[in-house]
């Protein structure tokens, strides 16, 4: 901890952190600013996998399709232009506030903890985008490719709404990137000694259970194909998160003998 850090006063702290927040207010808003007015680009971006001109489709094959969407609202497309922007903004502005976020905290820190506090920060970030980008190259594509063009009969017309597509692409995108921190909080239980692998491997049943049962609250839709894809990428990750921590063990301090004892 540095000595300017320890002769502030509790006000002088929360001067700092009403200074930090207005930064990361001000370079969310200029980045949203941005997205909004670059309106042509964001919604080729973001209605680019209701087509089959995705590239993701090219790679895998499949016939042509488009998916029509629709507006029901007055305000509607308005509303969904100005909180696409917002999340965008806030996605491209992210780096900014981390480190923001970083400097304010890191004069509290001991060396040892700053340089381990780095990687962490650095590893959640990336795991973050990497969901991101899994649910929007892959996810999200094979769930409107199957539930878009899905019908009962031909005599049924499928009729999307511009509201019901962003609100699944932008909850799915948010809870792909969360779901992908399992392997930085499962290396971060481990290096405390708080997780091992065997008792990862021993419950991995009741795992994949949990997993299913997590699956099925955040899919936007009741259908088995979305619980499938949902699942898929969460079971990877339990694995991945096993064989890092398997890895970790090695240097863990241990903390507790048994998870129960918590």
């Amino acid at each position: 901890m540095s000595e300017a850090a320890e002769n502030k006063s509790f006000w002088e702290h929360l001067e700092d952190l009403r200074g930090s927040l207005i930064r990361m207010l001000i370079a969310a808003f200029v980045f949203s600013t941005l997205a909004f007015c670059f309106k042509d680009l964001l919604f080729r971006i973001v209605l680019a996998p209701k087509d089959s001109s995705f590239f993701m489709y090219k790679l895998f094959g499949g016939g042509d399709f488009s998916i029509q969407l629709m507006n029901t609202g007055l305000t509607e497309q308005f509303m969904i232009h100005l909180k696409t922007a917002c999340a965008f903004g806030i996605l491209m502005a992210s780096p900014y506030i981390i480190y923001v976020l970083f400097d304010f905290v890191r004069p509290a820190l001991y060396e040892k903890e700053r340089r381990h506090s780095v990687s962490l920060v650095l590893a959640a970030y990336g795991m973050f985008l990497i969901g991101v980008a899994v649910n929007y190259l892959f996810v999200f594509p094979l769930t409107v490719r199957f539930l878009g063009t899905y019908q009962v009969s031909g005599e049924v017309r499928n009729m999307l709404t511009l509201q019901s597509y962003m609100d699944t692409l932008l909850m799915m995108s948010l809870v792909f990137g969360i779901v992908f921190e399992i392997p930085v909080i499962s290396w971060l239980l481990a290096r405390f000694g708080l997780l091992k692998a065997e008792w990862m491997t021993q419950y991995r049943r009741h795992a994949i259970v949990a997993i299913l049962i997590l699956a099925a609250i955040i899919t936007p839709t009741g259908d088995a194909f979305t619980l499938l894809i949902v699942s898929l990428p969460i079971w990877l990750l339990y694995e991945l998160s096993v064989i890092v921590v398997r890895r970790t063990g090695k240097d863990a301090r241990p903390c507790v003998s048994n998870p129960l004892t918590l």
